[in-house]
């Protein structure tokens, strides 16, 4: 029995995710919730588990790709059932009419299978999860679709085509079938010393002792070695040539695939000094992921995943709520002095102390005081709900962007407590460890930008909260006191707020009453 798993929902609301990376490949034998996958959800990489005992058959979606939630990702032969038998391969070429043909497309042919047939082993059609699904998106068959991508791959691009031709891409597909293989055989015959001087790889017919798999197969062994050096190499593993078969499928080893990144290179050097040659430009080498344009170069960076996520969250927040952002400045020596002295005695109790646990505790109070920037706004219900939790959110800067982990009732824990839950979810957030759940619920958030220098900033409010609190940097600052300029210890404060649910006179008062908690530490053993 074959057992289909679709891509679960592993975070409140997710529509879609992307599959970082593949903890097994095609005929592993794995065990019930053993993770299968690594996923990419919003803020967050989560693994997959297997949903049964069995082995894996299939694989259907390519590292990197974003894939719908309920789309089937990967599937399993199940233990100790019947094993379905793979689709039989597609029939053999009928003889053509000319001689002369039937020996250039069987020449041309690798598998004995159909010369031009677009179809991979057990007659499934080379295609990404992304192509089948704009197929179905667009009613378009897609065993009809001619490929155009490495080894006859079906691409989206292709889909778009046949769905425009809609009655013509029957004949384009026979087309397609048909006369590339004969012209490749025919080229073979006529052209051999032009071929071996090509600087991209031999084609599959150029291999004496035995035809290559065709590059752009469905599936390939290679071991996790073998794996990892063309993940280093940039190289889809089913894109390398290779004449060697294990258990009826191609198998790859780590130093073809260095040939084939290094084949790839040289084609790409030689592509890209042939346009800046007729560009009249240098011909220096140009960067695999750069693209020379008549201004320069510019690189391709893929908007995806977390970058793509905060993206959507900060457009949705600046877009929905009016922003406002209120500015000032406080004096913190007795911050300074007190976290000095405190700081020892938490280093004996294996805590490290710094600001932001002060810092949360001064909030909590003044969002008491002030319950309306601890607030929500149900738009559908036209109803503001004000929380008499708090949970605050503190924003983290990680490789991979901007996280929000959140301190959950804050206002119950002690400052040695916050201080150690600060720690851990900011060093969770850096090694991506962090859950959804570590992430979620907040009511209240900090950003403190002045970790890298800046003093003022218009901090967007994490939505749907309705306040954030941005943090410049603490250093000495000139201030008037009592009529003398003197330094002093100071903390720039921007507090931005949602101004269809607070007032700007109460943004002013929560502010004032933040930083006399700051101004005046001793004041929070009240609290």
């Amino acid at each position: 029995m074959v057992r289909e798993f679709k891509l679960p929902d592993v975070g409140e609301g997710l529509t879609e995710a992307e599959i970082v990376s593949w903890l097994v490949e095609v005929g592993d034998t794995v065990s019930e919730d053993q993770p299968v996958a690594e996923v990419e959800t919003d803020k967050a990489v989560v693994e997959v588990p297997a949903p049964v005992n069995g082995t894996v058959r299939e694989i259907l979606a390519e590292e990197g790709e974003m894939v719908p939630v309920g789309e089937v990702i990967i599937t399993f032969d199940v233990e100790g059932e019947p094993v379905e038998p793979m689709e039989d391969a597609a029939d053999e070429s009928e003889p053509a009419e000319a001689d002369e043909v039937e020996s250039a497309v069987s020449e041309a042919s690798t598998d004995g299978e159909s010369g031009g047939e677009v179809s991979a082993k057990g007659g499934r059609v080379f295609a990404a999860p992304s192509a089948r699904r704009l197929a179905r998106e667009l009613g378009v068959d897609i065993e009809t679709v001619a490929g155009s991508g490495p080894g006859g791959r079906v691409t989206e691009g292709d889909v778009r085509a046949a769905a425009d031709a809609g009655s013509e891409t029957e004949s384009a597909t026979s087309e397609t079938e048909a006369e590339p293989a004969v012209r490749s055989a025919t080229r073979k015959v006529t052209d051999e010393t032009a071929a071996e001087s090509d600087a991209e790889p031999a084609p599959a017919d150029a291999h004496p002792g035995g035809a290559p798999e065709a590059a752009g197969r469905d599936q390939t062994l290679a071991t996790p070695a073998t794996r990892q050096v063309a993940q280093e190499e940039g190289i889809d593993i089913d894109d390398v040539p290779t004449d060697e078969i294990r258990d009826g499928e191609p198998f790859v080893d780590a130093e073809q695939v260095r040939e084939y990144a290094e084949a790839q290179r040289a084609a790409q050097q030689a592509d890209t000094q042939a346009v800046q040659h007729e560009a009249g430009g240098a011909t220096a080498e140009a960067a695999p992921d750069t693209e020379t344009t008549p201004e320069g170069e510019v690189e391709r960076v893929p908007y995806r995943g977390i970058r793509r996520t905060i993206g959507k969250a900060m457009e949705n927040s600046k877009y929905t709520a009016p922003h406002v952002t209120h500015h000032d400045t406080v004096v913190v020596d007795d911050l300074v002095d007190t976290r000095a002295r405190l700081k020892p005695k938490a280093e004996e109790r294996g805590i490290k102390l710094t600001y932001m646990p002060f810092i949360v505790k001064a909030i909590v109070a003044a969002l008491k005081e002030y319950p309306i920037l601890n607030s929500q706004l149900n738009e559908a219900d036209e109803e503001i709900l004000v929380k008499h939790y708090h949970n605050i959110g503190i924003a983290v800067a990680t490789d991979a962007g901007l996280m929000v982990p959140v301190v959950k009732n804050a206002g119950e824990k002690d400052m040695l407590t916050i201080a150690s839950d600060v720690n851990e979810l900011a060093s969770k957030a850096r090694d991506r460890s962090i859950s959804r759940e570590e992430m979620q619920g907040g009511t209240f958030s900090i950003t403190n930008f002045g970790a890298i220098g800046g003093e003022y900033a218009t901090p967007i409010i994490n939505y749907p909260e309705t306040a954030i609190l941005g943090l410049g940097e603490l250093k000495q600052r000139p201030v008037v006191e009592d009529g003398e300029v003197v330094a002093k210890h100071t903390i720039p404060i921007s507090l931005t707020i949602d101004h269809r649910v607070i007032d700007g006179a109460d943004a002013a008062q929560f502010a004032n009453t933040l930083m006399e908690y700051l101004s005046n530490p001793e004041l929070l053993l009240l609290e």
